[in-house]
């Protein structure tokens, strides 16, 4: 039995420090999923107040406001699908943490969110430059295409995750006018990279130029869009519209919310056609106030950045407790909640028995993949560096 596991990406630049070409999967591709035995053993939790799960932050539970919202929510009647007066004060609160006039669809996944962005930006016959790593590639099972009824995404490499721009120069001019070729369309960046990475506010910039100068679409992939931001210390806007980013897929439920993301769109000519594909698409619920209710809390007070502070935190303090382990590499770029390592086979067993649940040999033979989240705290932090260290 497999049980399907997020994140299959098949190159892996932020553990191979290189520059790595565009390439789809090659004879030694891995599988979709794990056995049953080994997700079950890693996912154990023993009888102890100890967070140990490292899969991925979407293992983690919602955060009390966000629960209390939903509560809130259900007490008496509202307006369905979106005429609420609730989520009008979400997207009036999403308009002032981006300090600028936008639009705003909710949606259950961040899936949903890309698919249905992207086929704003493109026809049929465009392409979506991405990087090799990107979940848009390598993680929705063709549902950029699916929505896009068939755009082409185009691959691009770069080390550590992020564009090569001397990549994406070339991109943006193949085939251009040339009936027989797809046409570049939309530039998709995915920000925190797959692997960890964050790109600074210089090297979007570089790409946004570029993309711009071409003609393309600009599209941001914001699953972990709030641990970038504090990773840098910038403004919503400055990382989005005033490097002329048109769309993002605004991540929540990876940062404490149930199951909320966002369509944020920058460009009011936009919006029509995004409401019509937003409802094609399934993901204009009835309900949609509680969806609002999720997205309201989790900009209020500043939640969603406490959430991701923590996560980028706490990632940090792991780093620097196992950076001296002998026999222990870290691997990945530090700045967000995501660290990729190389452990023994043995002491990854080790690990599992001991119920710390992450990712290994899925990139690369030894190759593990940690992921923090708000949820956890310092001392579930050290405890898993006691027993990495204990038994390295």
């Amino acid at each position: 039995m497999l049980i399907v596991a997020e994140h299959s990406t098949d190159s892996l630049s932020a553990v191979v420090i290189r520059s790595s070409s565009a390439r789809g999967p090659g004879p030694e591709a891995h599988p979709i999923g794990i056995p049953y035995f080994s997700f079950q053993k890693a996912a154990m939790t023993p009888n102890d107040s100890i967070l140990r799960g490292y899969l991925s932050d979407n293992a983690a539970g919602a955060s009390p406001q966000i629960l209390d919202a939903v509560v809130a929510a259900s007490a008496g009647p509202a307006a369905p699908y979106g005429n609420d007066a609730l989520t009008a004060q979400m997207r009036a609160k999403m308009a002032a943490a981006f300090e600028c006039d936008l639009e705003v669809f909710a949606v259950g996944t961040g899936s949903a969110a890309n698919g249905i962005g992207l086929a704003s930006l493109t026809r049929p016959w465009g392409s979506i430059l991405a990087h090799a790593d990107s979940h848009i590639q390598n993680d929705e099972a063709g549902a950029p295409e699916f929505f896009t009824d068939g755009s082409k995404i185009v691959l691009l490499g770069g080390e550590h995750s992020k564009i090569d721009p001397d990549e994406l120069r070339v991109a943006v001019k193949a085939g251009r006018g040339d009936v027989h070729s797809v046409q570049a369309s939309v530039l998709s960046i995915t920000q925190v990279t797959e692997t960890g990475s964050v790109y600074t506010i210089d090297e979007l910039r570089v790409l946004t130029d570029i993309a711009r100068e071409a003609g393309l679409r600009i599209h941001m992939d914001g699953a972990r869009f709030a641990n970038a931001l504090v990773a840098l210390d910038v403004s919503p806007a400055e990382m989005t519209w005033k490097l002329g980013v048109d769309m993002l897929s605004f991540g929540a439920t990876k940062n404490g919310a149930l199951t909320a993301d966002a369509i944020v769109c920058f460009d009011p000519t936009l919006a029509t056609e995004l409401s019509f594909r937003h409802k094609r698409g399934g993901q204009l619920t009835s309900k949609m106030r509680f969806q609002a209710a999720q997205l309201d809390a989790y900009l209020t007070d500043d939640l969603w950045l406490d959430n991701a502070r923590q996560a980028n935190a706490m990632a940090a303090r792991l780093r620097a407790g196992i950076a001296d382990v002998a026999g222990v590499t870290v691997t990945s770029k530090p700045g967000s909640n995501i660290l990729f390592a190389v452990f023994s086979d043995e002491l990854t067993e080790a690990l599992h028995d001991r119920g710390f649940g992450f990712y290994a040999n899925r990139w690369e033979p030894g190759v593990v993949r940690i992921v923090v989240s708000f949820a956890h705290q310092a001392a579930d932090i050290d405890a898993f560096v006691a027993a990495i260290r204990e038994l390295a």
